[in-house]
């Protein structure tokens, strides 16, 4: 590293050069800053009424981006470079405060920030120290910090320079490779715990820019070598309890494409830290995940539980699913009435089981609740705060039910859901009724005109869609090109009523028949569903302080995102459920040393053993004493228990 007199010096010479480079900033492509941009967004929290640090803000990148993320109580850009600032205050930054000063004293009050960016500015700072205090003390109790740079090892390793092409030639910044242990030991020496560590490599988006300056012998140079570092940091100096779990060495999915080898600590139900260098974790239960990959657990946003051993029911084609209703209580009403004699809690406990198994850890259930949701060894977690009525044709108080959902919860119908005129015309029945706003999700809404959706999109509804269902009914599904238009669009399983199988067929579904991008599908299950339902825990992600949700797979090469579409419920091995194993294949009791299978039941899905932390015995017996050991089925699937020795 640089002696600090040598920052000095180099510090003068870099004000000159970012001076110039201020006015092509924004209009060359880096791949370090693609690279920064694609992972840094998926770690950052909400900040809806937060207050929201830019150190070393340049043009504003970042600040453009978070203006229009969501709704920060204030933005706060800190730069040295006047030329720089003034190339931000152009933008549309949402009045965001733009501050001249020569870092590393921050003209801040303390504990005046809830987030704060440092991206490629701590190695040009000499007393990194200095910066490390002033950084914690403007940090409000519960902030967060996040700092990012060129990968030092890396770059001195490859002779990187950082720089830009002008017209007068090539210009070089100068800069000092501080260690990522020196970076960490200052913010920890001045009260911030480091609680996620990152060392991406570059991809295929970074690849590209590559390739159109002619230097693909430098993207293959690069190679699986880590491009820059992320360090995510909390305000809180005592050392974190002990884990009560630790996944290690699996391929944590952040992102579609974005993804990273790394340790991951769970402690009280949530994720207490991702390392993906040397983990610093203690625990005396892990588990060894390597060749595998953690997804988060998948959000299903639309689901009916208590009907997951039904078969499914109906001669289509319908015009409508009214019609469907109405057919099945007419010609299947005799097997309708067996399966309900199975307890009710029974059915819901299969429904939780069904979405278990193929790594969904959160559903909606579109039905009354159910005390078994909040029971602590319920497998899944049930939605509870929203609004609902199950449809036009079939509301008790449809009004009402809206009037009483308080405007910051979604309010759920299943609308538009047929081919024919009446299903075309519930749209404008609910608008009449004034029904669509920023709360609304509508479920399935196959006979939406292009109009409706424009409606959809201005007010800020939501559409939850199930393909396979409406395939099934109607012998029609919505077109891929409807569902790209929709701004604010989840896929759900619904019911083995109608489904094709569970939610993972479901996106194998969009992916085939639709060919749905795997990115869309990716977020469908994941973000978007959390956006839609108002989940406000970190439902949906890898992330330190998130819910500790996940599933785990075999690895793969493709991008997640691809990989997920893929995916079937055989390739799941291993769910995380609020931080407790609730599902388990046999290889994975064998990598945890067989401590899981203590409280684990095994349970034959079509002949394929997975080890579950449920009742599967008692839960088997209720519903073969109606419906008959042999014809207990699960999504259509073959189940028997194996029994302890």
């Amino acid at each position: 590293m640089n002696s600090t007199a040598e920052f000095d010096a180099l510090t003068s010479q870099n004000a000159a050069a970012f001076s110039a480079w201020a006015h092509i900033y924004d209009t060359q492509a880096n791949p370090l800053l693609v690279l920064e941009e694609r992972f840094l967004r998926r770690l950052l929290p909400a900040i809806d009424g937060k207050d929201i640090l830019d150190l070393g803000c340049g043009t504003g990148r970042w600040l453009e981006y978070l203006a229009h993320l969501g709704s920060p109580r204030s933005l706060i850009g800190i730069d040295g470079s006047d030329e720089m600032l003034a190339v931000a205050r152009r933008k549309s930054l949402a009045g965001a405060a733009l501050l001249h000063a020569q870092l590393p004293l921050l003209p801040l009050p303390s504990a005046s920030i809830d987030v704060t960016l440092a991206s490629f500015v701590l190695s040009y700072i000499p007393d990194i120290d200095t910066c490390a205090r002033e950084l914690a003390r403007v940090l409000r109790g519960g902030g967060e910090l996040f700092i990012a740079d060129m990968h030092p090892v890396t770059a001195v390793e490859l002779g990187w320079q950082r720089g830009f092409s002008s017209s007068q030639g090539a210009v070089h910044l100068h800069n000092g490779y501080r260690s990522i242990e020196s970076t960490v030991r200052s913010m920890t020496q001045h009260g911030l715990r480091l609680v996620g560590s990152y060392q991406p490599s570059f991809g295929e988006p970074e690849r590209s820019i590559f390739l159109s300056r002619g230097k693909e012998d430098s993207y293959r140079d690069a190679g699986s070598r880590p491009a820059i570092y992320l360090l995510h940091f909390k305000p809180d100096s005592t050392t974190p309890a002990q884990s009560e779990i630790l996944l290690r060495g699996a391929r944590c999915v952040l992102g579609p494409e974005e993804s990273i080898t790394a340790d991951l600590a769970v402690h009280d139900g949530r994720i207490t830290g991702i390392n993906s260098a040397h983990s610093q974790f203690t625990t005396n239960n892990h588990v060894d995940l390597s060749a595998y990959t953690l997804f988060p657990g998948l959000i299903n946003a639309h689901d009916h539980l208590e009907f997951a051993l039904f078969p499914r029911l109906g001669t289509p084609p319908y015009p409508n699913a009214t019609e469907w209703a109405r057919d099945i209580q007419d010609r299947a009403q005799d097997i309708i009435a067996v399966h309900r004699q199975v307890p009710r809690a029974v059915r819901l406990w299969w429904g939780a089981l069904r979405n278990l198994l193929c790594g969904v850890t959160t559903v909606c259930h579109h039905n009354p609740s159910h005390p078994l949701f909040s029971e602590p060894d319920f497998p899944i977690r049930v939605v509870a705060d929203f609004g609902w009525e199950h449809s036009l044709a079939f509301a008790k108080d449809l009004t009402t039910a809206h009037s009483r959902t308080p405007a910051s919860l979604p309010f759920i119908l299943h609308a538009c859901e047929g081919i024919d005129a009446l299903a075309r015309s519930e749209f404008a029945q609910l608008q009449d009724l004034d029904l669509i706003n920023g709360c609304t999700v509508l479920v399935h809404g196959l006979a939406m005109t292009p109009g409706d959706v424009q409606v959809l999109n201005r007010v800020g509804a939501s559409l939850v869609s199930c393909p396979s269902s409406n395939r099934f009914l109607f012998l029609e599904t919505a077109s891929a090109e409807q569902l790209d238009s929709i701004h604010r669009l989840a896929i759900g399983s619904d019911s083995p009523l109608t489904a094709t199988g569970d939610l993972l067929d479901e996106l194998n579904f969009c992916s085939r028949q639709l060919q749905l991008s795997p990115e869309r599908l990716f977020d469908c299950v994941t973000q978007a569903p959390a956006r839609i339902l108002r989940l406000k825990h970190g439902e949906g992600r890898i992330s330190p302080d998130c819910p500790a949700d996940v599933f785990a797979v075999r690895t793969s090469a493709l991008t997640s995102a691809r990989h997920l579409a893929s995916l079937s419920w055989r390739d799941v091995e291993l769910v995380v459920v609020n931080g407790c194993v609730r599902l388990a294949s046999p290889e994975i009791l064998q990598r945890s040393g067989g401590e899981l299978s203590k409280h684990l039941s095994c349970l034959l899905i079509d002949g394929v053993p997975r080890w579950l932390d449920a009742p599967v015995g008692t839960l088997f017996k209720s519903a073969a004493e109606v419906l008959g050991p042999a014809n207990v089925f699960l999504n259509g699937r073959t189940i028997s228990v194996v029994e302890e020795a």
